[in-house]
């Protein structure tokens, strides 16, 4: 499987991989249990029928009691599932946000479960796109089992996944239990590194995901890719869920979110987020270098990411940008970035001593 990409069989060596990604790294060779199934291990004693503040309390103390259990050492084979579980809590927390949706930071507030639609255009069915072992992701994902949703909580300008993300696409409509079924087959067969949650965005689909990995009997890290634009009770619900976040840092200016991603106070939500992410997770950020946007946007991220977490997270500076959908209505877009361009983003790095780069 490694032979398309022979960086990837020797990824799990390399320093800086090892420095961001030390935890992943022991999930995927199962030398540790993933998030999710630490969470399966821990009881709750509140009725899942109990009122909504009842169920948050109880979480709470729930994610409490994660954490102790996460530092101690642990067999995966000597690990016992409980019922009702922490998981089982956020299956039924998530099913509650679907019928006033706040999933992402637009807060929409329709009944998804009534068929209702919000930004996303999505209601409570989740609609699979395709899963595929991905060799295109960086060397310590691949391969990665890839799940692209259908839906997004953004409207990119120049989405190189339009087809997905503005519903080109129809997709199959997919379960947890149908989904848990294709990852634990990729897991034990293909021999997949992770399971990737995309799209589109994952951030609609999180009732499904949770489902999913209630439903997941097999250790596998949990990978979200994610635009970063989550309500914090969503952050909440994916807080000992998710082992890596995989993030799209786009914007270093509301002004350019909301002209090109039609989405408001873009840099206080998904900065907010990226803190409560490296708390909860390890974190992979990319950020996609885009024409006539290095002082504006590569700049003010790259300085950010530098002062709160140093060599400690692993960044892919992309080069990948290239005009789509509707990026040929916007002038400082419409081209794809020189080399001088990406010089220079390699260069604002280096003065803000960043040094673990994918």
């Amino acid at each position: 499987m490694y032979f398309l990409r022979p960086d990837a069989a020797t990824a799990f060596e390399d320093k800086g991989v090892k420095k961001a990604f030390s935890r992943y790294i022991q999930v995927s060779t199962n030398q540790k249990p993933a998030r999710f199934i630490i969470s399966k291990t821990i009881p709750i004693s509140v009725d899942l029928n109990a009122d909504d503040l009842a169920l948050l309390e109880a979480h709470d103390k729930a994610l409490d009691e994660y954490r102790n259990a996460e530092k101690r050492p642990v067999k995966i084979d000597d690990l016992a599932f409980k019922s009702p579980s922490l998981l089982d809590l956020k299956v039924e927390l998530s099913r509650r946000i679907l019928k006033n949706c706040h999933f992402c930071e637009r807060r929409c507030g329709v009944d998804r479960t009534a068929g209702k639609k919000g930004f996303c255009n999505l209601n409570g069915i989740s609609r699979l796109s395709s899963e595929f072992l991905h060799m295109g992701e960086e060397a310590c994902l691949v391969p990665s089992h890839t799940i692209f949703f259908i839906g997004c909580s953004f409207y990119c300008v120049f989405c190189q996944n339009w087809t997905i993300s503005r519903h080109r696409e129809a997709g199959t409509p997919v379960t947890g239990k149908m989904l848990s079924e294709i990852v634990k087959k990729r897991r034990l067969f293909d021999k997949s590194r992770n399971v990737n949650l995309v799209g589109g965005e994952p951030t609609p689909n999180t009732h499904t995901i949770l489902d999913m990995l209630k439903e997941l009997d097999v250790n596998i890290p949990v990978v979200w890719n994610s635009n970063m634009y989550m309500h914090k009770d969503t952050m909440s619900l994916l807080d000992g869920v998710v082992d890596m976040y995989l993030t799209d840092f786009k914007y270093g200016s509301d002004r350019c979110a909301r002209r090109l991603s039609k989405c408001e106070n873009y840099w206080d939500i998904t900065t907010r987020n990226h803190l409560l992410a490296k708390q909860h997770a390890e974190l992979l950020i990319r950020h996609l270098v885009m024409p006539g946007h290095m002082e504006c946007c590569t700049r003010p991220i790259i300085e950010w990411i530098a002062g709160n977490f140093g060599n400690e997270v692993r960044v892919n500076i992309m080069s990948q940008y290239r005009p789509e959908f509707e990026a040929f209505k916007h002038d400082d877009i419409k081209r794809v970035i020189t080399g001088s361009e990406m010089k220079m983003a390699y260069k604002i790095a280096k003065e803000n001593g960043l040094t673990n780069l994918d």
